[in-house]
């Protein structure tokens, strides 16, 4: 299934929404009050709530008057609003070798998964746009990356039991400011407000037969940029949700940010960055297009 948050109409309410053949249905209404809401609280609900809703779905023919809208009508939010985002740095080779040679990280492949944070309020959904605030970055970066959304509370989990816990996978834009690190953190770097687009659905985990088999691209004003495949990253997503869960518990709804193919901005030659005005569109196969402005503020 794929599931989104939508309104309508602008101004109205955001709703679940299920995607279906070009359509976008409210789900609580076109199902019953039962239904969850929203997206995490689905998630939450855990799997057998999840069940029903899908069993209700494949015995439809139809939607009720009214339930269902045009995909290009509706205006699309985030997917959900994570409790917390989880990134993952130099999980390319390519990214790695290219981050070496322009950002001044070790040249050597990492022998862990290097791990950073982004807060909720960093996420913005399609449409909305990628703050560009001049007073704090002239070196605005994408990062087009697999994200993987948790279904059940994590704690301690082995690698062979990973995927248990993944409820699906939506894109997340992994917007950089590369001149706010400071002192190799990147909190701030990575954090701000609207540095972490995405959708713009939410893919169940059965959708996906193998999310390491996956093609990711990245274009600029439709000038391609990145292009990569899930294939090749390091740590696969088995093995960050070990690492990860040997120290913090993942809770319904996070999310992990898988990590970057070759392409950023930063390793062009000559290096190319974000400006207001430009349209940056991630793109993974199998789950669909994210696109933004960037806007001056």
């Amino acid at each position: 299934m794929r599931f989104a948050t939508f309104s309508p109409a602008a101004g109205q309410p955001p709703r679940l929404g299920l995607v279906v053949d070009g359509t976008v249905v409210d789900v609580r209404a076109a199902l019953g009050g039962t239904v969850p809401g929203d997206l995490r609280t689905l998630i939450e609900a855990g799997p057998d709530v999840l069940g029903a809703v899908r069993e209700a779905v494949d015995n439809r023919t139809s939607w009720p008057e009214g339930t269902s809208y045009p995909w290009d009508d509706v205006q699309v939010h985030a997917p959900l609003r994570p409790g917390k985002v989880i990134g993952v740095g130099l999980n390319y080779v390519e990214h790695v070798e290219e981050s070496s040679r322009t950002l001044d990280t070790a040249k050597e492949l990492p022998s862990r998964p290097v791990l950073f944070s982004k807060p909720g309020t960093a996420v913005v959904g399609p449409g909305q746009p990628i703050r560009h605030d001049a007073r704090l970055t002239k070196h605005l970066d994408w990062e087009c990356e697999l994200a993987v959304v948790i279904g059940r509370t994590a704690h301690g989990v082995r690698a062979e039991d990973a995927y248990r816990y993944v409820f699906g996978y939506t894109i997340l834009n992994d917007i950089s400011a590369r001149d706010q690190r400071r002192s190799g953190q990147w909190f701030f770097s990575k954090g701000q407000d609207s540095y972490a687009p995405m959708g713009p659905v939410v893919v169940t985990a059965d959708e996906l037969a193998d999310p390491h088999a996956l093609e990711l691209t990245l274009s600029v004003n439709g000038e391609q940029k990145q292009n990569g495949n899930s294939k090749h990253m390091l740590f696969p997503i088995p093995a960050l949700i070990e690492d990860i869960t040997s120290g913090v518990t993942l809770e319904p709804g996070d999310v992990i940010s898988t990590g970057s193919p070759q392409g950023v901005g930063a390793a062009q030659d000559p290096p190319q960055f974000l400006q207001p005005g430009d349209v940056v569109e991630a793109r993974i196969q199998g789950i669909g297009v994210l696109t933004n402005p960037v806007v001056a503020v």
